[in-house]
């Protein structure tokens, strides 16, 4: 009997998890459970309580207030109604990246059986990290929209936590996450100053955590577009770099030809990311080019018009009838060609003319049906 007895004395005791809470198992004939229990592999959220349960009702008196918590945490013990379970929960949340040390005392049993002492570790998991932000640090000329907001990426989910995302010159921001709460999309409500450095500070804190345990993890500069010119300038190749700082794409999705006719600059687009901009020749007074959304409906690489005796390099039709469209600077059969200083002022008959060189890049780029918006 006595050896019957060793035998049947052995003790296993393993962690669980089951919904939200950390089971510990205590298996023993003499109710005892062992020290030492412990699976540093494993790591809890800060929200998540402390379980172990017992195979028989215990008598609670030996534990209420006796349990002791290192480093020492605001917590209660709750002993369930059949008396076999402790929970251990946190007031405010455990501290994150902390390992915990939970000693309970020597008990019994309801029938007067001894429970030993025992000892329990667990680690409390640390703050999620930033894995990337979007405009990254030291961006500028940065203009935000629906469709390009702020983003910030975690290396994981922080369902368990408060994020707080605060920009500097002050501005209320609306924001929205994933459905793992690994990405956040963030845009100012109101809008930004032009020309204007902001910092994006990033807070975290446990979800019941007081507000002022909030950890700042996170500090990115950016600086918002220019104002726009009042007045567009004189000299060409400044007035073709002012287009690329500030004309922003109307189509967001796929390729489209995007046609400034005040200051005779086209600009092309993909996905709404600006590939370049050329300056034109767009019609002149009389004879204009029609304002509006059209396409492409037809390309040819040097077709000759009849009407006006010359050929048009990299032709490419915008409206259904052929009537109009954006080519090459025209040249005669004997090899005289339209001057380049005719671009960025209206003297066509209605076609949009780009130079040598920016003539054939749109061509090859652009396809049939690509938009073209004329404004």
């Amino acid at each position: 009997m006595k050896n019957f007895l060793k035998f049947i004395a052995f003790l296993v005791s393993f962690f669980g998890t089951i919904g939200g809470a950390v089971y510990v198992y205590a298996f023993s004939p003499y109710f005892t459970i062992s020290p030492q229990v412990e699976n540093d592999s494993q790591e809890f959220s800060p929200a998540q309580s402390f379980v172990i349960n017992f195979t028989r009702p215990i008598d609670a008196s030996y534990y209420r207030d006796k349990i002791k918590i290192t480093p020492e945490t605001p917590m209660k013990a709750v002993v369930n109604d059949t008396l076999n379970q402790i929970k251990i929960i946190p007031k405010n949340d455990w501290k994150v990246d902390t390992k915990y040390q939970i000693e309970l005392p020597v008990g019994r049993t309801r029938d007067f059986m001894q429970i030993e002492a025992a000892d329990f570790s667990f680690k409390v998991e640390g703050y999620p990290q930033i894995a990337e932000v979007t405009p990254v640090d030291g961006a500028t000329e940065v203009r935000l929209d629906i469709e390009e907001p702020i983003t910030v990426k975690f290396d994981k989910s922080t369902e368990d936590f408060f994020v707080d995302f605060r920009l500097s010159p002050e501005a209320e921001v609306e924001y929205q996450n994933n459905d793992d709460k690994t990405q956040f999309s963030i845009l100012p409500k109101e809008t930004l100053q032009e020309g204007t450095q902001y910092d994006l500070q990033i807070f975290i804190k446990s979800k019941n955590a007081p507000d002022n345990n909030y950890e700042d993890i996170s500090k990115t500069s950016f600086t918002t577009i220019l104002p726009k010119p009042k007045t567009w300038s004189e000299n060409l190749a400044e007035r073709v770099e002012q287009a690329k700082k500030y004309t922003t794409a109307r189509i967001k999705e796929g390729k489209y030809i995007d046609v400034n006719l005040a200051t005779q600059i086209m600009t092309i687009f993909e996905d709404g990311k600006l590939i370049d901009s050329y300056l034109i020749s767009s019609g002149k007074p009389g004879m204009d080019t029609p304002k509006g959304e059209h396409q492409i409906y037809n390309k040819y690489p040097r077709p000759w018009s009849s009407k006006y005796g010359l050929y048009m390099p990299y032709w490419m039709a915008i409206t259904s009838d052929g009537k109009f469209g954006i080519h090459e600077l025209p040249e005669w059969p004997g090899g005289y060609k339209e001057g380049q200083n005719h671009l960025g002022i209206p003297v066509s008959h209605g076609c949009m003319r780009l130079g040598v060189g920016p003539a054939e890049y749109v061509y090859n780029w652009a396809e049939i049906g690509t938009k073209v918006i004329v404004y």
